[in-house]
């Protein structure tokens, strides 16, 4: 038994690897990042919501990173003129360049603005900034899309197609 497994091990060290392995191992090799996510509720935003929030960002490789539901209802989360910082984790990416949010819900909860900083940001260094400022309409992504256009030749280079919640 000991020598099949020695055997099997050999194998698989000296065979090499099939097209579809091979693009399965460089699916698992994509990098996983914790982003912080800063909020700053709206003054005229309702004093407190039960709304449920979520947020999705990205760069302009499509390297996206989604939380279902930021934390709404508990402790002072997501209050009237308030700032709360969340952990979203996602696909590292190279400069938030996009910015969604989705309101669910009957409160109207009204974000002011929403900043991204990336994991190993350097102290100092500026995070990126989405200016809202009104109550987010009910049940729709909105948000801010400042990534460049991609040319054709790019768009065809692309390689991430892993599903956005956006669509």
């Amino acid at each position: 038994m000991a020598a099949r497994r020695l055997l099997l091990a050999a194998v698989l060290l000296l065979h090499p690897l099939s097209p579809c392995h091979a693009a399965t191992e460089a699916a698992a090799a994509r990098r996983e990042c914790t982003y912080t996510v800063r909020v700053k509720t709206s003054c005229a935003s309702p004093a407190r919501t039960a709304d449920a929030v979520s947020v999705a960002f990205g760069d302009a490789y499509r390297n996206e990173a989604y939380g279902a539901r930021l934390p709404a209802g508990g402790a002072g989360a997501l209050e009237r003129c308030g700032v709360d910082t969340f952990r979203v984790g996602g696909q590292c990416g190279y400069g938030v360049c996009y910015l969604y949010l989705r309101r669910s819900g009957r409160d109207g909860w009204a974000p002011e603005w929403v900043q991204v900083f990336e994991p190993g940001a350097a102290a100092g260094e500026k995070p990126s900034t989405f200016y809202f400022g009104s109550p987010l309409p009910d049940g729709v992504w909105y948000g801010h899309n400042r990534c460049p256009k991609a040319s054709p030749a790019m768009a065809a280079r692309r390689t991430n197609t892993s599903a956005s919640p956006l669509g």
